[in-house]
């Protein structure tokens, strides 16, 4: 047997026990995402892959569509939801871990549209020709009963009654604003955080609850080590960096 056969066979069983360590290691999480989060989401996701050797794998809907499919028996690990109403049922329903539930972000609320000069500020709402509103469906999204929280707030709820188009999470309403279906809409602002097209009002945080957001281990992902390790990744310098990207605070 020549020197390079052998070299070669002993590279080879080297690759062999790198990858068997490496699956013995890695583990899967089920991660239920709010759609606020999404980029977010992805990009934490793709850190903690490389950080850990776990996997990290995402569903995104409204919080209140997400609940519900856990109370269904949806098979998440992890819920990062856009509120504390929802991982707070969760817990007292026994199916959220109370030990393993903190506040992973606070978002913040944006008046857009893809007109550049259109959305100055509050008084953007006064004006005449506007057409369609988009907000989040209130019912389900945090961010949509934000929205409503802040044309109350205003004095311009009655305004569009009859003029908004609801989204049934926040990422469609991104997408009625963007495609040119609404003139402007109260989108997440780690939605328009990556760009500076069109033009935004950030909407001061005093003219609507605090949109803060909790994470919340399930109960059946309680031995998960790739679960466990998620929610301790939530909470590391690298996810803060993105967090700072998208425009979020950080939570607790």
């Amino acid at each position: 047997m020549s020197v390079l056969t052998c070299l070669s066979r002993a590279s080879l069983l080297v690759l062999l026990a790198v990858v068997t360590a490496a699956s013995a290691r890695a583990g899967e999480v089920r991660v239920a995402v709010a759609a606020n989060f999404t980029d977010a989401a992805k990009e934490i996701g793709a850190a903690f892959d490389t950080a850990t050797g776990h996997r990290a794998v995402f569903s995104f809907a409204s919080t209140g569509q997400i609940y519900t499919q856990i109370l269904g028996g949806a098979p998440f690990d992890v819920f990062l939801a856009a509120d504390q109403a929802r991982p707070e049922k969760a817990v007292n329903e026994g199916l959220g871990d109370p030990d393993h539930r903190f506040t992973y972000a606070k978002g913040r609320l944006a008046l857009y549209s893809r007109e550049a000069g259109l959305v100055t500020g509050p008084e953007t709402l006064d004006a005449d020709g506007l057409g369609r509103l988009a907000i989040a469906n209130p019912q389900t999204a945090p961010y949509g009963a934000a929205a409503i929280q802040v044309l109350t707030h205003l004095g311009r709820l009655e305004r569009f009654e009859g003029e908004m188009v609801q989204g049934v999470n926040i990422a469609q309403t991104y997408q009625f604003v963007a495609t040119g279906n609404a003139r402007l809409g109260f989108v997440a602002a780690s939605q328009i955080a990556g760009h500076g097209d069109g033009s935004r009002w950030l909407v001061p945080d005093h003219l609507h609850d605090p949109i803060a957001q909790d994470a919340v281990l399930l109960k059946s992902a309680a031995d998960r080590d790739a679960a466990l390790s998620f929610m301790a990744f939530l909470k590391s310098p690298q996810a803060l960096a993105v967090l700072e990207k998208y425009g979020y605070a950080p939570g607790d």
